[in-house]
């Protein structure tokens, strides 16, 4: 570590690191969402699905954010778990119009929160509802009810609608994230 580095962490000048795990069945928009929070110069054109996971970085006005956008496919899901111990906050994404997939989402989701790794920490849980553009996408109110959110009592959560192609919804959730992100975690609070 640098003379300059350790001055701005003494100053507070340094911004926090997070890990964040970016989780969600394939085709739901992970990738997207990450690629809309990047800097507009670094941004991808063309969004492919995820085979394994991508490691992304982007900055809030606090914040330093590494994120693991992890593959949704059900063959990689299962490489999900070895990224819990390090996560300090995880981004779960829905595809909101995809209602005959919704019970496989709230399985995975109920997978998560159950792991040793995540259900004896109070890390912080962003749910976007993408995709609230399409016309048979489902309210994040419904989502929320259908995935059963109400019964996480023991870690702050947020749920937001999205449109990850045109950003949309985004920046209420890592704002949200941001603050939850730096509440010392047994000081989290449900939102």
């Amino acid at each position: 570590m640098g003379l300059l580095d350790k001055l701005s962490g003494w100053l507070g000048l340094k911004k926090k690191e997070v890990n964040v795990l970016c989780l969600g069945l394939d085709n739901s928009g992970k990738t997207t969402i990450i690629n809309q929070l990047k800097p507009s110069n670094t941004q991808t054109q063309d969004i492919v699905p995820t085979i394994g996971f991508n490691i992304e970085q982007f900055k809030s006005s606090r914040l330093s954010f590494t994120v693991f956008d992890m593959s949704g496919q059900s063959r990689y899901r299962n490489l999900w778990e070895h990224y819990y111990k390090e996560s300090h906050a995880i981004i779960f994404v829905i595809d909101s119009g995809d209602k005959l997939r919704m019970v496989v989402a709230k399985e995975e989701l109920d997978t998560l929160l159950n792991h040793q790794d995540i259900c004896s920490r109070r890390i912080p849980v962003l749910l976007f509802a993408n995709k609230s553009d399409l016309r048979e996408a489902m309210s994040s109110v419904k989502v929320s009810q259908l995935l059963c959110l109400e019964n996480i009592k023991d870690k702050p959560w947020h749920i937001c609608a999205s449109n990850a192609v045109k950003g949309e919804g985004l920046q209420e959730g890592v704002d949200w994230l941001q603050g939850a992100a730096e509440q010392p975690q047994s000081q989290s609070k449900r939102d």
